[in-house]
């Protein structure tokens, strides 16, 4: 069983930055990746970033390559998205996933943090 928390979030003005954490608890091994994902008001929960454990392997939505980047402490079991140049489209739910495979489908993750917010302001 695989335990989630996300925190870091908040407002910050375009072009700002904000970094979001994940803290992992409970049978971590059994997982291969860890991924981000966020739903905007009125929209469905959409991929951001993924990472996998072993190797630390990235695969990244479009709209965010160049400015997000995903990392991992496997010692500390936390998982990491650094959100630079923000845009007020970036607003959203943050959450934190883990899977047993890289992938960027919602049902290929068995483990879902509560989520935090990111409001970006123009």
């Amino acid at each position: 069983q695989v335990q989630l928390v996300e925190s870091g979030g908040g407002l910050v003005q375009a072009g700002g930055s904000l970094r979001l954490s994940c803290a992992a608890s409970g049978r971590t091994l059994s997982n291969y990746a860890m991924g981000w994902f966020r739903q905007a008001p009125g929209k469905e929960r959409e991929f951001v970033a993924v990472i996998a454990w072993t190797d630390g392997t990235t695969y990244y939505t479009d709209s965010v390559k160049g400015r997000f980047t995903i990392s991992r402490d496997n010692v500390k079991n936390m998982v990491y998205l650094q959100m630079n140049s923000l845009k007020p489209e970036d607003t959203a739910v943050y959450y934190c996933a883990a899977g047993g495979a890289i992938s960027i489908k919602r049902a290929d993750f068995g483990s879902w943090g509560q989520g935090t917010q990111v409001t970006v302001s123009s």
